[in-house]
């Protein structure tokens, strides 16, 4: 299970250069930066270089990242952006061409997209009430029906679609930064709009 969010004072503080914050922020940002890293450059000693030099970025920026807003995706920018550095700065000292099928992420490709997608509804999913949790899973991991998924939760068949509606209001409202995002890509907002 994932770690929860940090707080609102520990982003504050974080931003007015607080180094308990900022070791706050490591602790709980340090790994999925080094996914995001490591997608890049698809090395995990060249992935851990980028994202130390990413957090040394982040702290040198922390008096501009705005506490109000969620600081995961500013993080994930920065990383993707040292990493992209560390990739570049590594071609051209090497001597060889790049493995095959290492795409290279100066481009937007898909898998980072997706994995930073997948990553944000995992996080909005792991929001979610337990019951709400419950039935969504059950609906579109598993593919269930309403009436097998009130069965499986010995629940009325009311209950799993007002659960299934709450947590579609929920998840359509964790996950509206997405919506813009998707949109540019072609895609299909959770609201149906």
């Amino acid at each position: 299970m994932p770690e929860p969010a940090l707080d609102s004072d520990t982003l504050r503080r974080f931003a007015a250069g607080d180094e308990s914050a900022f070791s706050a922020v490591y602790r709980r940002y340090a790994r999925p930066m080094f996914t995001v890293a490591l997608q890049v450059v698809g090395r995990p000693e060249l992935a851990a270089d980028a994202v130390q030099q990413a957090f040394v970025q982040a702290w040198r920026a922390a008096p501009s990242y705005s506490a109000e807003s969620d600081i995961a995706p500013w993080l994930f920018t920065i990383t993707r952006r040292a990493a992209i550095d560390a990739w570049r700065k590594e071609r051209r000292h090497a001597v060889v061409d790049p493995p095959e099928g290492l795409a290279d992420p100066t481009t937007d490709g898909p898998s980072l997209e997706r994995s930073w997608e997948a990553w944000q509804i995992r996080k909005a999913l792991d929001e979610l009430p337990v019951d709400e949790r419950a039935v969504v899973r059950l609906a579109y991991v598993e593919g269930l029906t309403h009436s097998e998924t009130a069965d499986r939760l010995g629940i009325p068949i009311g209950t799993v679609k007002s659960r299934t509606y709450r947590a579609y209001r929920r998840l359509s409202e964790l996950l509206a930064h997405l919506a813009p995002y998707n949109n540019e890509r072609g895609g299909e907002r959770l609201d149906g709009q």
